[in-house]
């Protein structure tokens, strides 16, 4: 008989691809994958511990999961990621529910575990080990989506240290996936309806130095653009100093890279950069985008700041603010300072009161709203390509992505058209109006996109 498994993914892209790979080593006869968790007998949370909401979110799936012990059918409660990496004495100790705990370099273990348990075998319920290789990557997926635009995971770890970030001794550092292991999954996914593929890492643009010692992420690109029914090719976490010219080129030429960057900048005071660890400074910064506006017309640009890093005075927050006004991003997305234990910043002096923090977030987004707005508008009027992606709750607009907008945290365009719309398909939509940062338009059908 099948043992029912179900898996809550909390967290960014990254980890939602390290829970495809888990339910992907589950896809056989001996397990059927459900997303019904009160008929689950093992349920898999893969958390994320990034910063304290994270980690609070984490908690609170384990303790729900955990009670369908006593509502549900459910006989193994497995916890994954990096909160098990971070925290797997406290879980088992504090969360007795809970029946094993796998660290990130261990989500191959994933049946191992989960056998030993349903047999009865529970002498051994940790299992966590330093991350050190990235082969995990290269097992076969089961999609949780299939939609057609796929995330496609191209290194794990990293090396960039800020001072803020516990990511690297969670992850490990810096490693890149073979150019040959990456084409093959691209091709898999391409073969399954992907039209759009988006290349995620902690840091995209870092891509290669390790494996092959020099930066090798244009070369990637290229060898992707060659897979005839991929359309898109998607950037998601470059760093700025390593915005190369090469990758400037190359976004300028091929028609497959989409001409949408994110960039997390994080401050703009050189002070503040500093103290975090950072390699660019705000004249780099200015300089960049001054070259990347005017080298790619029509580029979209996001970034994510932080406020209230320690000794953050009002003055650098004022230089923050100014500099997100003057020199501005279409997308901007805004943490408050959490003081993370075993980072380089929790211990720094002048922490700045949680209040502060939260209060300049608040501000520098309200004043990010305007900007996006005022961006927004400027779209009015235009003709973009559009790739669908279903219909809306109403019945009457369709809805999707243009280049300038990444699935999951950017808004949505809506559109009517006169004759039906397979999701996944392209067409040409004009803009019309815009609704808070949504745009609404119609589909051009003289002018489709396929």
């Amino acid at each position: 008989m099948q043992v029912k498994v179900g898996c809550i993914s909390l967290g960014c892209p990254k980890n939602l691809v390290d829970s495809e790979i888990m339910l992907g080593l589950l896809n056989s006869d001996n397990y059927e994958i459900t997303v019904n968790l009160p008929e689950a007998e093992v349920i898999i949370v893969n958390t994320c511990a990034f910063i304290g909401d994270a980690k609070e979110e984490a908690v609170d799936a384990i303790l729900e999961a955990s009670l369908y012990k006593q509502t549900g059918r459910l006989k193994a409660l497995i916890v994954t990621g990096c909160l098990a990496q971070r925290y797997r004495d406290e879980i088992i100790n504090e969360i007795p529910e809970v029946d094993a705990v796998l660290g990130t370099g261990n989500i191959s273990e994933i049946e191992r575990v989960i056998a030993n348990h349903i047999g009865g075998r529970k002498d051994q319920h940790l299992f966590v080990n330093d991350p050190a290789d990235v082969d995990y990557l290269d097992n076969l997926r089961l999609l949780s989506s299939k939609g057609a635009s796929q995330y496609l995971k191209i290194a794990e770890g990293c090396s960039n240290y800020c001072t803020y970030c516990i990511i690297p001794s969670l992850r490990g550092p810096f490693r890149s996936r073979t150019v040959e292991s990456i084409l093959k999954e691209a091709k898999q996914l391409v073969e399954n309806g992907a039209r759009e593929l988006i290349l995620i890492a902690q840091d995209v643009s870092r891509y290669g130095e390790d494996r092959y010692s020099e930066p090798s992420l244009v070369k990637l690109i290229q060898e992707l653009s060659q897979l005839e029914d991929l359309k898109w090719i998607r950037l998601l976490y470059c760093y700025p100093e390593r915005i190369t010219e090469a990758l400037i080129q190359q976004m300028k030429s091929n028609p497959k890279l989409l001409p949408y960057l994110d960039i997390p900048i994080q401050h703009a005071s050189d002070r503040i950069l500093k103290a975090m660890g950072r390699k660019s400074r705000k004249k780099d910064l200015i300089a960049l985008m001054n070259t990347l506006r005017k080298e790619i017309p029509g580029i979209v640009l996001r970034t994510s700041l932080i406020t209230g890093f320690p000794g953050e005075t009002e003055e650098d927050f004022d230089a923050l603010v100014s500099f997100v006004r003057t020199h501005p991003f279409d997308r901007l997305g805004v943490f408050a300072y959490s003081q993370e234990e075993g980072t380089p910043a929790a211990t720094m002096e002048n922490q700045v009161e949680e209040e502060i923090r939260e209060n300049r977030r608040e501000l520098l987004l309200s004043v990010q709203s305007e900007i996006a707005e005022k961006r927004m508008k400027k779209r009015i009027g235009q003709i973009f390509e559009v790739l669908t992606e279903g219909v809306a709750d109403d019945g009457i607009f369709y809805y999707g992505r243009s280049y300038g907008e990444a699935p999951d945290i950017d808004p949505l365009i809506y559109f009517t058209s006169p004759r039906p719309l397979q999701a996944g398909s392209f067409v040409k939509v004009r803009m019309l109006n815009s609704q808070q940062l949504d745009l609404i338009g119609e589909a051009i059908v003289n002018e489709s996109a396929e």
